[in-house]
């Protein structure tokens, strides 16, 4: 089965910092499009980073552009997501994903795990 396995998520306080941890299951990433991507209650899942297979480059969303580091380690098959400087507005569920295009085709993102619950509150 194809799939990711995210963990790290947790409760912390505004302006904290976690560590997103996705584990690659029955794939080899450097093969692949990685993307984070988060949905809040009410809200549609969005794309958040991605790191291309095709050129290596990374890509945020506004919202976390400056806070959020996306990177992955091909001898464990795992991407992370350091995020710091957390706020309220960043409280939703994470997931990776991948894809064989590029960061730009969110539709073709696939392989989604459970996810991982993020909540930043006081």
């Amino acid at each position: 089965q194809l799939q990711f396995v995210e963990s790290g998520g947790g409760l912390v306080q505004p302006g904290g910092s976690l560590r997103l941890s996705c584990v690659a299951s029955g794939f080899t990433l450097r093969y692949y499009t990685l993307g984070w991507f988060r949905q809040a209650p009410g809200k549609e899942r969005e794309e958040i980073s991605c790191i291309s297979r095709i050129d290596g480059d990374t890509h945020y969303a506004d919202s976390v552009k400056g806070r959020f580091t996306i990177s992955k380690d091909s001898a464990k098959n795992t991407v992370y997501l350091q995020m710091n400087g957390l706020k309220p507005e960043d409280t939703a569920r994470y997931y990776c994903a991948k894809t064989v295009g590029d960061c730009d085709e969110t539709t073709a993102f696939g392989s989604w795990g459970q996810g991982t619950q993020v909540t930043v509150s006081s």
